[in-house]
């Protein structure tokens, strides 16, 4: 599904003409480097991962140990692909997908345009799809809370010149979630 909305919103960056310095191969590597984002969740114990209700302090700590964690799982992964471009957008957005544009994010408190693009884009793909989904620990958010939950934390959350265009998908994203909910009821 991440994939899915980074194109999106990859489709939207390049369309205003702001971005047209970044080369098309990069939003490429974006796009299909989108679904390692969260691959160091398999060197978190499951008992975390499916845990209902709040994290301890302690079990928030763990949890925050995969964006390290999968930044060395896709090195490793990665480490005999030609495609050095594809390889850096990938650690990049495994790594720092959780960094916030104030910089009070994790793992490294990275603020601003300090955070790699393809991580600011990667950090709003990721957050609507965990409101909108329903997870084991949480019910789903509607749209309109989404949306309003990611229009409130611009500037602060997330990065707000691509924030302010990710608003302007709520359309083509809601589209798409819609045809993923079908797609989930035909049995």
């Amino acid at each position: 599904r991440t994939s899915q909305v980074v194109n999106i919103i990859v489709q939207e960056m390049i369309q205003t003409g702001i971005y047209k310095n970044i080369s098309p191969s990069f939003f490429e590597c974006v796009i299909k480097a989108a679904p390692l984002h969260d691959l160091g969740k398999i060197a978190i114990e499951d008992s975390i991962l499916k845990k209902i209700g709040d994290f301890t302090n302690d079990e928030f700590e763990k949890m925050k140990e995969h964006s390290n964690k999968g930044a060395k799982i896709v090195k490793q992964i990665l480490k005999n692909v030609d495609d050095t471009e594809f390889f850096n957008v990938s650690v990049n957005i495994a790594q720092y997908h959780h960094e916030k544009w104030n910089g009070l994010g994790y793992p490294k408190q990275l603020k601003g345009e300090e955070i790699p693009l393809e991580a600011r884009i990667m950090a709003l793909a990721d957050v609507f799809d965990a409101l909108v989904s329903k997870r084991c620990y949480k019910n789903q958010y509607s749209y309109d809370e989404a949306f309003k939950i990611i229009e409130e934390t611009l500037g602060t959350h997330f990065d707000p010149t691509i924030g302010k265009i990710f608003l302007t998908c709520r359309p083509k994203l809601e589209a798409l979630y819609e045809h993923f909910e079908e797609q989930n009821t035909v049995i």
